[in-house]
């Protein structure tokens, strides 16, 4: 594995958290929750997230091989 495929590994991973974290927040706010509740909502939903699926998912535009 090259360094430009762990780094696009990990800017996937970074961006999925925080398209995740932001979802689950504005999900929790909508639903009533202060804020240091929809960010505890967000924190979990990063926790939930897997992270291994986005690491085997073939990258955008590559092959799909490992």
């Amino acid at each position: 594995m090259t360094l430009n495929d762990r780094y696009d590994i990990a800017s996937q991973v970074r961006d999925e958290c925080i398209r995740t974290a932001v979802s689950a927040y504005e999900n929790a706010s909508m639903v009533g929750l202060c804020g240091e509740g929809a960010f505890e909502a967000a924190v979990s939903a990063m926790r939930m997230l897997d992270v291994r699926e986005l690491v085997e998912a073939p990258a955008p535009g590559g092959s799909g091989d490992a």
